[in-house]
């Protein structure tokens, strides 16, 4: 017994053993193989990247000051922005709904529609919103428009998936005992599943809110309307102290939008 004790205790004490060092080793050396084959497959061109911080610094200083005159095309453009962010949000919901309601597992009526649900889920998720804003402006044209429905068809995958988990955590009792009075399925969603799930409901609005106004402001890049017209008309023409202007107030717009939404989540958190 003492032999063994010592034996023990003579053990130098280590972290990992030798099979998790050579697999965290074989992590490290295929991370670094993947890093390294990726930056020589993308073909940079790196005299571009050393000669970056002089082309910043000459960028700045073309943008310095920067340029208000347009301060009433910039706050009408900004007002625009905000517009498609709230209309997208509040049409997302009307699609979104029924989507969470048929793709979660507690409540949809049989396997298909489980399976429709989170197809439309993913296929929403999987298309970035400056992708769907180039379909749609190929549909229905340069403008408005086309930034709603955007930002809404990538809306629907973030509502119906949070939502949808949010249904299939609720507590199952007050759902059976309402089936076991012989309630309709109606007033089952109405009065055992709707309750439980409302403040995560305006939790979810409320954030997705927030984040489509970051990307309204991105949309005008495409010609789907927002202040991010007036940015790409002021880079196409070297306007640079407006471009300046511009970027200024989609960060007061941000954090605007970031202020009033941490507020509302704490009012109904």
């Amino acid at each position: 017994m003492v032999e063994q004790t010592a034996e023990f205790t003579a053990r130098p004490w280590t972290r990992y053993s030798r099979k998790e060092r050579w697999i965290r080793f074989a992590t490290y050396f295929i991370t670094l193989f993947a890093v390294i084959w990726a930056i020589r497959d993308i073909d940079i061109f790196w005299p571009w990247v050393w000669d970056a911080p002089t082309q910043i610094q000459n960028l700045g200083g073309r943008m310095w000051p920067p340029e208000f005159e347009a301060w009433s095309a910039i706050l009408n453009a900004m007002l625009e922005t905000v517009h498609i962010a709230t209309l997208s949000t509040m049409l997302t919901v009307f699609i979104a709904l029924p989507v969470s309601y048929i793709a979660a597992q507690n409540t949809t009526p049989n396997r298909l529609t489980l399976w429709i649900g989170r197809f439309i889920l993913v296929s929403s998720r999987s298309v970035n919103t400056i992708i769907w804003a180039l379909l749609f402006v190929a549909i229905f044209g340069p403008g408005v428009l086309a930034g709603i429905l955007a930002v809404m068809f990538r809306s629907v995958g973030f509502i119906g998936k949070l939502m949808g988990e949010a249904i299939e955590e609720i507590d199952r009792r007050p759902v059976e005992a309402m089936e076991a009075t012989g309630a309709s399925r109606m007033k089952v969603v109405l009065f055992g599943i709707v309750p439980q799930v409302m403040p995560a409901f305006f939790a979810i609005v409320i954030l997705r809110w927030d984040i489509n106004i970051r990307e309204s402001t991105v949309l005008g890049l495409v010609g789907a309307g927002g202040i991010g017209v007036l940015l790409q008309g002021s880079i196409d023409t070297f306007a640079w102290q407006t471009v300046a202007t511009i970027l200024l107030a989609i960060i007061v717009l941000v954090l605007a939008g970031e202020a009033l939404t941490s507020m509302l989540r704490k009012k109904v958190l």
